[in-house]
Order: structure tokens, then sequence, then C-alpha cells
């Protein structure tokens, strides 16, 4: 169910609240006592779910009975949570009971009437027992006086902030800074007048603040009109700009002077009017913080000069806008600089560590992965500890798993703390999430988002799909520095992500203490709630692999496997799950997986490992939206019944076979990689077309060009494409060994207008198709076809397209060089060719190519191209910045590939990035002496 929200804060109220709604729809047919009891229901869980939430934004510590409260209400949605799914279920299933006919058919019939209304009744003592509690609940609010409390957390004293020591560090103990206060000393630099902000991001506990206040410290001495001030989460704008006035006028100004905001900012902006000032602001969390700063602070055309700090990077980017060069972002220590770091805090020099220490201490530095702030935490605990390697191991084990506690390691759960408390509910819920996952894992995004879709973790609002707000979802955790980009996609879209092992230990901690995620290893029983369990990870690493102790696994809703375990309790055991996930499961029993058509609430499922094999039961499973199978190799084919799955929105398979029936699956929106061949029905190639909201599409077509009813298949096939491109066809992909010719008369009118996204691979095209041109939102083209000097030309014209990868099989004799004109490609990032022909690139071809991969013919770089020296006119690629040659060897001599190499890196110095060429050599043995 789209738009069901569910959050750490509020367990499955949201969700509740959302069903308890749905029921009261006319379209289910109950009696007026029940229809009374949802809606007593639905009113009192609507208040205490305010109340809630209003818990969640105390950073304090609850008191015990409040605290306690909480967790009882969380629970209880729980558990009414389960009594409406099934309610739900049984309301949904009885409509569709076969009457049958004959004196059988009626008795069977009157059979099952009688269950029903057994059934109803059960249900009906279930929410009897639920309003009891919830009216307990509601006694226990007043007793409590859980209202005051919350109300009495706004007037809590005001502590000393944790960025002060920071403010004070001194510059001779710090490591690896230099350089950075260089590159802001360049960018705070420069001559002109306008009024220059430079913003420092990064996560917490990177050294911004340190590093801001060095680069002050270097510049405030020549001016006299400077001044630093932090902000807070909610900062106090007044003080602030007291604060500002202060510095400036020192004893002329009483910074305890009460003024409202608009006298302050004038009283500002008529003190700066005329100066030339350089002011840093600290810490700034928000976009309306900086407008409010920004008015204050006047452009005077007197270089006037601001640092920013942030942990969020579009806060960065709009404080320096337009200006994204002035966006500083701080890096992680190297490997160097962490252990200069680590063995000075310890040691107070970096050649003293004892020999027995070395090897653990290099393990510790890893896990900090470079964040100073993790490096000085832990250090400054090994300094209480003795210098012996099975203390310093017991403390190396700790990190990650968050069962070791001190002072220091606290120091840094309240920075990390600082962030999580500043996200909204919704983000929170989707960063405690992350705990499921092991240390260093690296999640890909697209799965991730699913795997928050299938939780109920995201509210769709603004027009926008789940995967496009999941999408906003996880910007967000990026941009805020509390997950780590692992690679990006063509598009600048981060394609995976990883979490610190420092945050993630935060994160695990948060997650269990809010009994959101319960986390098991083989190694040791960790992590492990008193409460009931409602998501659990099973972290399997050995062989011979066993499960912590016995748990109550019936309200378990997510479930999380890596790598199979003997000893696992069987799926019927978990009659609450929602998700399930088992990854890396080579070993995993078919006997094990046949419980899976038990699971009647089961939303999610992914399955990662080899010899897999689904069982009919799971076309049973009405509530599947996702399934994904993509890295089960030697699936071949899927059960039957997977076409009863009416509400399956995403199937995901390597090369598949579809049984007939997939017209069922109206709600399909991702359907790859799906197998056409000589067992495959017409029927079903037909059907293919009634899927509407199709947007994702991947095929291998295996039907060869001899086959006997190759018409028949193309016909229905290209009558089946034609329809989805006139729907929601946004993503292509054609995979086929065979001849794919009757892609040039594919779409016949009109086109499909929302493709953004074409690959054909496995057979080489002699052209491009006519209809390809008019793919206006085109951005992404992966195909295999004849590149010709008339193919660029045609490529070129597509207005939209951002990467191109062309592989051509073999190359014109009359076109031994390909010419790449100024007049073309105007909008592509990056291209990659693979053909037996050289490319050229005029002055001025493809202004914003920053990634290139394409082959030189060494002994043909000059003379098929005319180009002097035989750089093939990289030095034309203005925007480069990453650059891979394929140097093909055959045929040429040893000085003729030098030059070709000597040329590229002659080019590449010239260019304003100066790229480092990636040149590799192909056929070295077919050099020429």
């Amino acid at each position: 169910m789209d738009g069901i929200m569910q959050s750490a804060a509020t367990g499955v109220i949201n969700s509740v609240l959302a069903k308890l709604a749905e029921l009261l729809r006319d379209d289910y047919q109950m009696h007026k006592g029940m229809r009374r009891e949802i809606t007593f229901l639905k009113d009192e869980l609507s208040s205490m779910n305010a109340l809630l939430e209003r818990l969640a934004d105390i950073e304090k510590p609850l008191d015990p009975q409040t605290r306690e409260w909480r967790n009882q209400v969380r629970e209880m949605s729980y558990d009414i949570e389960d009594c409406v799914d099934d309610y739900t279920r049984q309301l949904r299933l009885e409509p569709q009971r076969p009457s049958g006919g004959g004196v059988t058919g009626f008795f069977l019939g009157y059979v099952q009437k009688v269950k029903d209304l057994v059934a109803r009744r059960e249900v009906a003592d279930q929410i009897q027992e639920l309003r009891a509690r919830v009216v307990e609940a509601g006694h226990r609010r007043k007793r409590y006086k859980i209202d005051a409390a919350v109300n009495s957390c706004s007037t809590e004293m005001v502590s000393v902030d944790r960025r002060l020591p920071a403010l004070y560090a001194n510059l001779s103990g710090l490591v690896g800074i230099n350089g950075p206060i260089d590159e802001l000393m360049k960018l705070v630099g420069g001559e002109e007048q306008g009024i220059k902000v430079v913003s420092i991001v990064g996560s917490g506990g990177l050294g911004k603040t340190t590093l801001a206040n060095q680069v002050y410290r270097k510049i405030a001495k020549h001016l006299d009109c400077h001044a630093f001030v932090s902000l807070s989460q909610n900062p106090d704008m007044g003080m602030i700009f007291r604060s500002m006035l202060h510095q400036f006028k020192k004893d002329e100004y009483d910074s305890t002077s009460s003024c409202d905001i608009e006298r302050l900012i004038e009283e500002l902006r008529d003190f700066l009017k005329d100066k030339r000032y350089f002011i840093v602001i600290d810490d700034i969390w928000s976009t309306q913080a900086w407008k409010t700063v920004k008015y204050a602070l006047p452009d005077n055309a007197c270089s006037s000069r601001i640092i920013v700090t942030t942990r969020i990077g579009t806060v960065a980017k709009l404080c320096s806008s337009p200006y994204h060069d002035l966006v500083y972002e701080v890096r992680m220590l190297s490997e160097d600089d962490s252990t200069r770091l680590f063995f000075r805090r310890i040691f107070g020099t970096e050649d003293k560590c004892p020999q027995q220490l070395k090897e653990v201490s290099t393990e510790i530095i890893r896990k900090c992965g470079g964040l100073p702030l993790a490096i000085i935490t832990i250090a400054s605990l090994l300094t209480t500890k003795s210098y012996t390697r099975s203390e310093w191991l017991k403390v190396c084990n700790s990190i990650g798993s968050g069962l070791e506690r001190s002072c220091d390691v606290e120091e840094m759960n309240m920075i990390l703390s600082l962030s999580y408390n500043h996200l909204p509910h919704h983000l929170r819920t989707c960063l405690l999430y992350l705990s499921m996952f092991p240390e260093d894992y690296v999640i890909k995004r697209e799965y991730l988002i699913r795997r928050w879709v299938a939780e109920g973790f995201i509210n769709t609002h603004g027009g926008r799909n789940v995967e496009d707000e999941g999408e906003c979802y996880f910007n967000e955790l990026i941009n805020r520095s509390l997950i780590k980009p692992v690679d990006f996609q063509y598009d600048g879209r981060v394609y995976a992500c990883q979490v610190h092992d420092m945050i993630l230990d935060f994160v695990v901690r948060k997650a269990v203490e809010e009994n959101f995620v319960t986390v098991l290893t083989d190694r040791k029983q960790m992590m492990i709630s008193q409460d009931k369990v409602h998501r659990l990870s099973l972290h399997c690493h050995d062989q011979d692999n066993r499960t912590a102790n016995p748990m109550v696994t019936t309200q378990v809703r997510s479930l999380n496997i890596f790598k199979y375990s003997e000893q696992m309790p069987p799926l019927s055991s978990f009659g609450a799950l929602r998700v399930l996930d088992l990854d890396g499961n080579e070993n995993l029993e078919k006997l094990y997986l046949e419980d899976i058509g038990k699971l009647f609430h089961l939303r999610y499922l992914r399955i990662k490992g080899s010899n897999i094999a689904l069982p009919e039961q799971i076309g049973e499973l009405q509530f599947l939206v996702i399934v994904d199978l993509l890295n089960c190799p030697g699936l071949g084919e899927l059960p039957t019944s997977i076409v009863k799955l009416r509400h399956l929105k995403w199937l995901i398979t390597p090369p598949v076979n579809l049984p007939d029936g997939v017209g069922n699956m109206q709600a399909l929106e991702f359907l790859s990689l799906m197998v056409v061949d000589h067992t495959t029905s017409i029927t079903l190639l037909q059907e293919l077309g009634s899927l509407t909201k199709l947007r994702t599409l991947g095929l291998e077509w295996r039907i060869s060009t001899v086959h006997k009813d190759k018409n028949a298949y193309l016909d229905n096939f290209v009558s089946s494409l034609n329809k989805l491109g006139s729907c929601s066809l946004q993503y292509l992909t054609i995979i086929s060994p065979w001849s794919l010719d009757f892609l040039f008369d594919f779409w016949s009118s009109p086109p499909p207008h929302l493709l953004q996204e074409l690959g054909i691979k496995g057979w080489y095209l002699s052209k491009i198709p006519v209809w390809m041109t008019s793919l206006t939102n085109l951005t992404y083209l992966d195909i295999e076809v004849k590149v010709r000097q008339e193919t660029l030309q045609i490529l070129g014209d597509f207005p939209a397209l951002q990467f191109a990868k062309l592989c051509s099989n073999v190359a014109a004799p009359e076109e031994r060089c390909l010419v790449v004109s100024n007049n073309g490609f105007r909008c592509l990032e990056k291209l990659s060719f693979v053909g037996w022909v050289n490319m050229m690139f005029e002055e001025g071809a493809m202004p914003v190519l920053e990634t290139l991969e394409f082959q030189i013919i060494a002994n043909e770089a000059q003379t098929a191209c005319g180009f002097v020296p035989p750089d093939l006119g990289v030095r034309h690629l203005l925007a480069l910045r990453n650059l891979v040659v394929n140097v093909h060897c055959e045929g040429a001599s040893l000085e003729e590939v030098e030059a070709v190499e000597a040329a590229i890196r002659i080019a590449t110095s010239m260019l304003p990035n100066h790229p480092t060429p990636d040149l590799r050599r192909f056929l070295v043995s077919e050099m020429v002496t």
C-alpha cells in the first residue's frame, strides 16, 4: 500500500491509521459494532501518534515512565496491524470463495461460511482486547502526565557548546591540515571586489570547524573587521547578530543588548556598508538560516569574504551559489596522516609504537576510515589501556559493535547525535534501517530504495512515485554526509553507498535502543533487544554457524540473512513477515523455501544464491510487491503460479522464461530479464502488450532467423512493444545473439515518447533505425552498430543524450577516421567507443564531455586522420576529467606507439582539468620491429 508511512519514532501507527481508514470505506461489509470499534481505535491512535512524534524530538533521555509508555504504545501498534491485516485478508478472500454446484457444492459452501463466521468472531474478540489495551494506554498517559513531561522539555538547561574545543586547536598538533588550509586560502583570496562565500562541507567530526578556525586566524589578524560565529540547529538569530556586532565594535557594543531582528540587521548593514569584512559562520544547518544571515551582510564591493561550514551539501551549494567551485569538501585523512595522528595522540610521536601493537594499530586505523574524530577518540581511549595486544584487540573488536563505551566514545556519539536529531522523522527511520547491513557492505541505491518501499518508509507527495521519492530520501542522507557514495552513474546519480563504520556503530546502537532492529552474528551474540523482535538481521560468516538463543519469531516483520544457516527456524514460524532478504545463500535448501507460501503478509522477497527454485506456493502471496532474484544464476524458469501476483510491481530476475498469464500482472512496472525463445508462447507475447504500467523492460531475444514461426513471434512482439511505447515505457534493453534487423521497423507511429534509456546488444545493427531520431528524451544509449560518419551525425543530433556506449564490429574501408564535429553531442558527458577505427575530435567538439574511453590504431593515427601530433584532437575536449585510451599496437612500431602515448599526455596536460590518461596497450605481440 503506497503512501503508508512507518517510522522508528512511532512504530507502525501511521501504517495502522491508513489501514483503519481504508477499512472504514464502504467497500468492506461489516456490522455497525465493528465499524464503531475501528473508528474508536483510529481516533485514539491518531492522538497517541502525535504525542509519540513530539517525544521523538526530545534530545535528552526520557524518564523511565515516559519511555515505558512510549514502548508499550509502539508494541501495541504492531499487534493492531497484525489484527487489521488478518481481517483485511479475510474480507478480500470471502468474495472469491468458489460457490460450486450440486449438493456437494452447497455443503462445502455452508461449511466455508461457518468457518468465515468463526474467523470473524475471533477477529472481533481480538479487537475488543486491543480496545481495552488502547483505553488503558490512554489512562496511563493521563496518570503519568506524559503531555506535561513533553512540554517541560523546552526549558532544559543550556549546555556548553561541544564545538568549542575545536576552536582552540593547536596547529602544531594537527595532521593533514596544511594542504587544505592552502587550498582554502586560495579560494578565499583573489582580487574580486564582490563578496565571496567559501563553503566547507563534510560530516560531523571531519574537522570543518578546526579548518575554518585556522584559516580565520591567518586572515583575521590582518583585518580590523572580522567575526567568528557558530549557529545551532535552531539558531537564535538575534544572539548571532549581536555577537557579530560585539566582535566588530568590541567594547563599543553591548552584546547583551536586546533588539529585534530587523533593527539588528539594519545596524549590521549600516556598519558594514563601506568596510572590508571577514566572517566565519560555523555549522549552518538550513538554507533559511543562511538566507537570514546573508540579508544582514551587504555586498559592498570591498572584497569581503565569508567562510561557512555545514554538514549538508545543498546548504553549501546555496551559500556559495552561483560559484560551486567555492565549495570545499573536507576529505578523510590519508592512511599516512591517519597513522601519524593516531600515534601522536598515544605516544606523542610516530615512531614509538611497540612492535607487538603495530598490526592491531593498523586494523584500528583502517576501521576509523580517515575520520579525524574517530581516530582521536579511539586513540584517547587507548591511552587509558595497558600497552598489551590483548587490551588493544578488545578495543579493535568493539569498533563497529557498539559495545565499548566510554566518555570519549560518547563524545563522538554526541556529535553524531547532533546530525541524527536534526533529521526529519522519515530520514531517521531510513538511516536506522541501515543497521540491517553488515560493516563495509556496499548498498546499491535502487536496492535500498526498494527495501524502504517494502517497509513502508516512503510517503509520496507532489505527484512523485515511490522510487523518485525514495531517491530524494537517499540523496538527502548523502548530502548530510551520513552515508558516503561508492560509485556514480553516467548522469551523476549515486550508484551505491556505504556507511562509515563509526557511523554504523552509532546507528546500530540507536536502532537497538529504539527496538527498531535486532542484529545477531555467529561470532557472538550482540545487539539483542529484550523486547519483541520486529526486524532481525543475521550475519552468518562461518560454515558451521549457529543462531543465537531461541527467540520469539512470530512478530518479526523483516528478516535479513547474510548466508544461510541450517540452524535457522523454519520460515513458517515468521508469520508476520513482510520483508525477506536472503543474501549470499549458496547452501539454501529448497525445503526451506517451500515455507514461503505460508508468509501471507510478505511484500518483498529477495534471494541471492545459486541452485534456487521457487515453490509453486509463491502464488498465494497476494501482497507481494517486489521479487528480486537477479543474483540467482541458473534459475531457468519461474513457477507458473507467479502470474497470480496481481499486486507485483517489480520482477527482477536473471534471463528466465515466463509462464503464460503475464497479462494478469497489471501492476507490473519493472520486468527484467525475460527470455523469448522457442518455448515461449505467442500468447505470452500478446499479453506483454497489456502491461500498460510497465516502465522498465529487459528482454533476451532467442528466436533464430530460421525459426519456422519467426514471423508470428516478430509480429506479436513488435505489436506489444508499440503498445508499451505509447504508455509508460522509459527503459528498454534488448539482447540477442540473432539478427535484430526487425528493429528498423520497430515502432510504426508514434515512437516511445517517454523512453530515456535504450540498450541494444549482442547483434550489430547495420545502421541507426530511423525511429530512434525521434527519441527526444533519450539520455542513455548502449548500442552495437556499424559506426560510420553518418552514424555520428545522427547521434549527435539527439538533444538530451548524456551517455553513449558505441560498439562497432568492423570499420568501413573508406572510413578509417571518424570525425566528431563541433555541432553535435552538446549534452554528452560520457562516451565509450569500441571499434576498429580512429576517432578525431574537432575544436569545440563535445563541449561538456567529462569521461571518454576510446581507442587509437597506432599505425594509422597520423595517416588516416592526418592529425599531427597524433592525439586525435583530445586537446579540444575542454571539459574532460577522465580519459581511457586503448592503444592498438597491431602493425605499429614501438616508436609509433610511444609517439601516440606522448601526444596524449601532452594534450591532457594542456586541458583545464589536467586529467591523467589511463593508457592501455593491446595486441602488443603484434607490433612490428
